[in-house]
């Protein structure tokens, strides 16, 4: 056991940050980027294809189901019928005006049961005129004398023979019938081009339909990707977090069964793909710049709310540092939770609450786990008064004292929405590193929080996702993948997956 120096008295207050520093001004929302887009649609991958699928899926069934028709027509044109043979030319004019005139109404005529009925009866077709005038459609184009009769049947043979039938009783009603009873009348209408039984369907279209499916699967699918981006409330990946904070990720942890044990991975399981990623935290908070006048690295671990797995975050990464041999010291300071003894099976009936409130001396709380080198002081009984002892001199000079002793001090933290208590340490020099977890951080709180980290002066120095999504795919064919020197317990449990 370290033998510390005698704790003296510090000034008779820390100095705190005025709450009353004016507010940054957060910043107006540039508008949506092309990169951004991609980001979300990327995030949202499965998203957009689970809709895809569905909706092409739904547009082939469709079409599928859909009955085969067969589409023919039949082309009449409409010419002046003059008595005497000898029309001159402006009888000829004024009889192309009238015909000009007349043509307009021959579509909606076409459909009437004066046409439609005759041909009905002349075919024996089994169905009535109002059913007979769904499957036509009758058209003259603008400016022309002609008119066009296109029937759709599902038998090519009877669409040819209803479009050429629904053709001459239009003639002959025009003809015969229309104008006036008993005499020819002035207009006459000569099919030009009969219907011929068609050999392609003309329905379902599988192209234009297919087409259709894939343009909208695409289009819905992003909308619901966008959609699910910016109704979703929590932390998904990393993009999300770094959209938010301003910090730089320096590890992630997948959610395994192996972190709920009662200690530490680089203990329980050295050889397992989780202790490796404790060990590249390990390398990168390396890298932090020590504490002003000393060699000690101060590490602040805090989450935005609760059980996002600080706790288990900080267990992990002291004893990945005390696993390369420097001094490292960990350091419950969640008084309202404590948790550390309970997540490494120790005793915690004293700790902190102690020496902060004077009842007991450092030395009579500290303990050594695992390795001579890594000391852990647990939180000890919950106080009444958290954050006075917390933000007491007596805690200033604990981990002044502690940072010339140690090469690392891990000190675990209240979440933030709970208090800031992570901003004490911070202002002794400390790094702030916030834990993430994938499907529980609450995006609305992790705004808040650095918008106030940012206020204080006191940005968050590294992110560390929990439960983030594990990624095989890179070393599925590898050697790496799985560790020759994993242990018998972390190779049944992978069995056990298997």
């Amino acid at each position: 056991m370290l033998e510390w120096k005698a704790l003296y008295m510090a000034e008779n207050e820390v100095n705190r940050y005025s709450q009353s520093q004016s507010q940054t001004p957060v910043p107006a929302h540039e508008g949506m980027t092309i990169v951004d887009l991609l980001s979300i649609l990327r995030k949202h991958i499965i998203t957009i294809a689970v809709t895809f699928v569905v909706i092409l899926g739904v547009d082939i069934l469709y079409t599928a189901m859909s009955p085969v028709a067969y589409t023919t027509t039949t082309q009449l044109f409409a010419t002046y019928n003059s008595s005497n043979d000898s029309a001159n030319s402006s009888e000829q004019y004024s009889g192309s005006s009238y015909i000009m005139s007349q043509i307009k109404s021959y579509p909606d005529l076409a459909k009437t049961q004066s046409v439609l009925q005759p041909v009905v009866d002349e075919l024996k077709l089994d169905t009535t005129p109002i059913s007979l005038a769904s499957q036509i459609t009758v058209t003259n184009p603008t400016n022309t004398a002609f008119v066009n009769i296109a029937v759709t049947d599902a038998d090519p043979s009877t669409a040819a023979r209803i479009a050429n039938g629904v053709a001459a009783s239009l003639s002959n009603v025009v003809e015969k019938s229309l104008y006036t009873a008993g005499s020819n009348s002035a207009v006459k209408l000569s099919i030009v081009q009969p219907a011929q039984v068609p050999t392609k369907q003309s329905s379902p279209k599988w192209s234009l339909n297919i087409l259709v499916g894939v343009l909208g699967g695409l289009i819905i699918g992003i909308l619901a990707a966008l959609l699910k981006d910016v109704l979703s409330k929590k932390i998904q990946d990393e993009s999300d977090v770094t959209d938010i904070v301003d910090a730089p990720i320096i590890g992630r942890v997948v959610k395994d069964d192996i972190l709920a044990g009662s200690s530490p991975v680089v203990v329980s399981e050295p050889g397992s793909p989780i202790a490796e990623d404790f060990r590249r935290i390990r390398t990168n908070l390396s890298f932090s710049t020590p504490v002003e006048g000393t060699n000690c690295r101060l590490v602040v671990v805090t989450s935005a709310g609760a059980s996002e797995g600080k706790t288990t975050i900080s267990v992990n990464i002291a004893a990945a540092l005390a696993e390369d041999g420097p001094r490292v010291l960990l350091i419950d300071a969640d008084l309202r939770h404590p948790s550390v003894a309970h997540k490494i099976d120790i005793d915690g009936s004293a700790g902190l609450t102690h020496v902060l409130s004077g009842q007991a001396a450092v030395k009579d709380v500290i303990q050594r786990y695992w390795k001579p080198n890594l000391h852990i002081i647990p939180a000890g009984p919950k106080p009444p008064n958290a954050s006075t002892l917390l933000n007491s001199p007596l805690m200033t000079t604990l981990v002044a004292n502690a940072m010339q002793q140690y090469d690392y001090i891990i000190i675990d933290t209240a979440p933030m929405v709970v208090a800031n208590d992570a901003v004490i340490f911070m202002k002794q020099g400390g790094t702030l590193e916030m834990v993430c977890r994938r499907d529980q951080t609450l995006k609305r709180d992790l705004h808040e929080i650095a918008d106030e980290l940012e206020t204080l002066d006191m940005p968050v120095t590294g992110v560390i996702i929990n439960c983030a999504k594990e990624n095989k795919k890179a070393l599925e064919n590898s050697n790496y993948y799985y560790y020759s020197n994993s242990s018998p317990a972390e190779k049944n449990r992978k069995n056990r997956k298997s």
